[in-house]
């Protein structure tokens, strides 16, 4: 089975994950921090589009 990660902090994922779509894209990360970072991360270098 394939190991999956983080999008954000590349720790393992469990069952549970949070699905956020960046840049087009959906992925996976493990909790609201890493969504948070990875939302703001897409804004910050989007240019507000």
């Amino acid at each position: 089975m394939t190991e999956r990660t983080c999008a954000a902090c590349d720790c393992e994922l469990d069952a549970e994950t949070i699905k956020v779509k960046i840049g087009g894209q959906t992925v996976e990360v493990c909790c609201d921090d890493c969504a948070q970072a990875l939302r703001e991360a897409d804004a910050s270098t989007s240019g507000g589009e």
